[in-house]
């Protein structure tokens, strides 16, 4: 039973870190990489598309990360060791996110 509930909750949260990540693909105004950023203003980016398909694919990226500790730590099986997919597949994609985050900055604001 515990299997299922662990289940249900990986597949909500990558359900909705997946869903983020449409909505950005799909925004045609700039998107914002957490919710305390204000995005770019259009005219500050050199790409506002390939903005948006670069942050729609980190997350949704992510949410597939997410689905895929999960299943790890479940093949490893009860033990502690299976807490490390799984929790290192959530936290450990965010740093790197944050660093690609300013990266695409770096890359699309205009000077």
């Amino acid at each position: 039973m515990e299997h299922f509930i662990g289940l249900v909750i990986y597949l909500a949260v990558a359900s909705f870190m997946t869903g983020i990540g449409i909505s950005q693909l799909r925004s045609k105004k700039p998107v914002a990489f957490y919710s305390n950023e204000k995005p770019p203003k259009e005219e500050e980016l050199s790409d506002v598309k390939a903005w948006n398909q670069k942050h729609g694919r980190m997350w949704v990226l992510y949410g597939f990360i997410i689905l895929v500790s999960y299943g790890t730590g479940v093949i490893i099986g009860d033990s502690l060791w299976s807490v490390i997919p799984m929790c290192g597949g959530v936290m450990l994609p965010l740093p790197i996110m944050v660093l690609y985050h300013h990266k695409l900055l770096r890359l699309y604001r205009k000077s």
